[in-house]
């Protein structure tokens, strides 16, 4: 599994004068055969005729001798020339991709690692619950627990319209067995996430034994919560996790259509965030960014001063001649790479027409 270390060490490498081979891959085998998919990887690396043979060498025979095929993606970078390759699995698929530049193309990497960062999960009823912490989209931690059980009490003749103090002691028995279990729960719910780095929290049961459930929870976890489901308690692992990733894509989407919103709207009042090309590299050379908002896909020309670590879009704004510069394909990419260095965080968006309007790419400001 990649970590933020891998991906250091990632940026970091520089084979110039030669070429690094980023390949992104879906191996997703749930619609199509093992052959389908080795075919449609053949076919993305033979569409860079510049590619060393060497280089698709190295990624072929990863994928037929070393790759674990219940993996829906992977990752993979080859410098053959520098003797450099390295490879990273993951538990959700890649958008199919070849990138080729003296660095390894990191945008989707860095995105992932945000993406589909630490959540949480809890499946509750009246008498226990079950407890997941997942980070890109594998299972760390599990436990569970339960509680008293519930007796449900024969009813006997008086009236239940009195309330729980009125004349039904079996529905108030079990009214009173049902808080004390949601209580315990929430209390090693707060035990089982108190050291973890979860920044999303979902909660799956039935409406009502949830509702009650979070009248219990702290305020840390409350604040974490990204959405309720309801989900039978028996469900295995890999039905939580696969319901709980669309959720998380649910929740992600809607945490970015108002980020763009925050971006796009504090931009055009002067405050701290910027919108468009140049403006935003103007902000990652000064290492301003803290939040790096991109749209799927965008690539620009520019260029970058690999010293300095200066970037821009224009020779028109650099203050180096154009001989100490040098030019790049994709000065987005760049622009990520230096932003997750300077310790800011990547936002991948699809589909917003107010960051379509302002080039593409914006950011969100530490100052």
């Amino acid at each position: 599994m990649i970590t933020q270390d891998d991906l250091q060490v990632l940026i970091a490498f520089d084979a110039t004068p030669y070429l690094v081979y980023s390949a992104y891959v879906d191996t997703d085998m749930r619609h199509e055969t093992l052959d389908a998919v080795k075919l449609r990887i053949r076919s993305m690396l033979k569409e860079n005729d510049g590619m060393p043979s060497r280089d698709q060498e190295s990624i072929e025979h990863y994928l037929d001798l070393e790759f674990d095929w219940t993996k829906p993606g992977v990752a993979i970078f080859t410098c053959a020339a520098r003797d450099y390759f390295d490879a990273f699995p993951a538990n959700v698929s890649f958008r199919n991709r070849l990138r080729v530049g003296p660095r390894p193309y990191v945008k989707p990497l860095a995105h992932y690692l945000d993406y589909y960062a630490h959540y949480g999960v809890i499946l509750v009823d009246k008498l226990g619950a079950r407890f997941f912490e997942f980070h890109l989209g594998e299972l760390q931690r599990y436990d569970s627990a339960l509680g008293e059980d519930v007796r449900k009490l024969k009813r006997g003749s008086g009236s239940t319209a009195t309330g729980m103090r009125g004349g039904n002691p079996g529905a108030r028995h079990e009214h009173e067995v049902v808080n004390r279990n949601l209580r315990e729960m929430a209390q090693i719910s707060a035990d089982f996430f108190a050291d973890s780095r979860i920044r999303r929290l979902f909660i799956g049961g039935s409406a009502e034994t949830v509702a009650q459930f979070q009248e219990y929870l702290p305020k840390k976890l409350l604040s974490c919560i990204a959405g309720t489901f309801a989900i039978d308690m028996t469900a295995n692992d890999s039905e939580v996790r696969d319901l709980t990733l669309e959720l998380l894509k649910e929740s992600n989407n809607e945490r970015e259509h108002r980020l763009v919103e925050q971006m796009v709207t504090t931009a055009a009042k002067g405050g701290a965030a910027t919108a468009g090309l140049e403006e935003t590299l103007k902000a990652v050379r000064e290492g301003r960014v803290d939040t790096l908002i991109v749209s799927d896909g965008y690539r620009a020309p520019g260029y970058f001063h690999s010293e300095s670590g200066f970037v821009t879009s224009s020779l028109a704004f650099s203050p180096y001649p154009s001989d100490a510069i040098d030019s790049v394909d994709d000065i987005v990419d760049v622009a990520v790479a230096r932003t997750v260095e300077q310790g800011g965080q990547l936002e991948v968006i699809s589909n917003h027409p107010d960051l379509e309007d302002v080039e593409r790419i914006g950011a969100i400001l530490r100052y």
